[in-house]
């Protein structure tokens, strides 16, 4: 199907986003307006012909460039002029290299890469942590065998507030954001009225909480959706998920979408400024009912009790407000203390299997800390491996969210010896 018609059918409901999830969706290329090019995949690219060759936002990841390149060569044979990095995920910045080549190999100019000053410590920072990223992000997507990079291409040039340029007669309009990341650049491109938003915009519950990953900035994120509702775009390419069109239906994904965020950070000061611990807080924030049902909103990538936690972290610090979690005990050591006054690691297993059937999302989660505890007390009990496998093996199936499903997917394959 037509991404264009895709994306009308899910605006109206009659399709549903999680049979199109946004992170993983991929199709063919589709040419949204005169010039225009959009292509979906694992990170979306965007390319605009000029007339002193290809303009691009994003290029793909080191999975998808090689599809990514082949598509838009169905489309254009020009050369790639300016590439702008709307972030530095890896899913975003790993095509330019085939397009170098291709600039070698024709003696064509080589393409000019542009992103905020903020994303080469972005990837400083990678090849830092390699190793820690490669574990979560196979935790995450279940990805066995990804191997984290440390080679980057690094951009030719930054700009710190905003940017505005030409290639060839095309004005572009780059402006720094906050919101999922530090380094985020929104395109403007008033000729065609086309925005990019890089990752700001998704088709789902904006990615501001992940449990995994660095700070995120739901404040300003919101912030940041607003300013582009008011450049009063009819053409909306996302980083992941479908294009919308059409300039009332993007003034509103926008402005919903920074309603949604700026009700969960005001929520959520509001009790931290009550002294409220954080698992009261998480427990008792909730999504604006008028919001819930938007199928731009739902939560299949991120989750909003996700968001409150990294509101948390970035007005609270790391602390919870639990005496007990300030200086804790090792988990190991306190699950063998609960086990032996329970009697036993059976007798927790049995009352977390006892749980999970109940099918209340409140006794999946006391389910999930008895499980854990028996565990950890009795690893090599195949009986307790077996339970908590069938738990949160339950409990991914259950989930909404792909971080939610990554990381409970990923417990059931540890009970099983099955480790990434």
């Amino acid at each position: 199907m037509d991404v264009v018609e895709l994306a009308d059918r899910l605006w109206r409901g009659e399709a549903s986003i999680k049979d199109h999830h946004p992170i993983i969706f991929g199709g063919a290329l589709a040419e949204i307006t005169d010039d225009v090019a959009f292509l979906p995949t694992f990170g979306n690219c965007s390319a605009f012909a000029t007339d002193d060759g290809l303009f691009m936002v994003d290029t793909g990841s080191s999975f998808t460039a090689p599809t990514m390149h082949a598509e838009l060569r169905r489309w254009s044979n020009e050369p790639l002029n300016t590439a702008v990095f709307s972030h530095g995920h890896i899913d975003h910045v790993f095509g330019v290299g085939l397009f170098e080549a291709e600039a070698e190999k024709n003696g064509w100019r080589a393409p000019h890469v542009i992103a905020h000053e903020h994303l080469p410590r972005r990837f400083d920072r990678y090849v830092m942590t390699a190793g820690y990223n490669q574990t979560v992000n196979r935790r995450q997507f279940g990805l066995k065998d990804l191997i984290w990079p440390t080679t980057y291409r690094y951009p030719d040039e930054t700009y710190v507030h905003q940017h505005q340029l030409h290639v060839g007669s095309l004005e572009v309009h780059l402006r720094h954001e906050k919101g999922e990341t530090d380094d985020a650049t929104v395109t403007w491109l008033p000729q065609k009225r086309v925005l990019c938003t890089g990752d700001l915009f998704v088709w789902s519950s904006p990615n501001a909480g992940n449990p995994q990953k660095v700070q995120r900035y739901p404040r300003e994120w919101a912030q940041a959706l607003r300013r582009m509702a008011e450049l009063d775009a009819h053409f909306l390419l996302p980083g992941h998920g479908l294009p919308i069109i059409g300039p009332d239906r993007i003034h509103q994904a926008l402005t919903e979408t920074a309603e949604f965020l700026e009700s969960i950070v005001d929520q959520t000061l509001a009790m931290m400024n009550a002294g409220a611990r954080l698992s009261d807080v998480v427990s008792d924030v909730v999504v604006p009912a008028h919001l819930a049902d938007r199928p731009f909103l739902q939560p299949v990538y991120d989750e909003p009790e996700f968001i409150v936690h990294n509101i948390w972290r970035l007005y609270g610090g790391w602390w919870d407000g639990n005496p007990a979690t300030l200086k804790p005990a090792n988990d190991r050591a306190l699950a063998r203390e609960i086990t032996e006054l329970s009697g036993g690691a059976g007798r927790l297993a049995d009352r977390a299997l006892s749980l999970m059937r109940s099918g209340s999302s409140n006794d999946e989660r006391l389910a999930g800390h008895l499980i854990e505890m028996a565990w950890l007390a009795t690893p090599d009990d195949p009986g307790i491996a077996a339970a908590r496998q069938r738990i949160f093996s339950d409990r991914a199936e259950r989930a909404s969210s792909t971080m939610a499903k990554g990381v409970f997917n990923w417990a059931a394959r540890e009970s099983t010896g099955d480790e990434y």
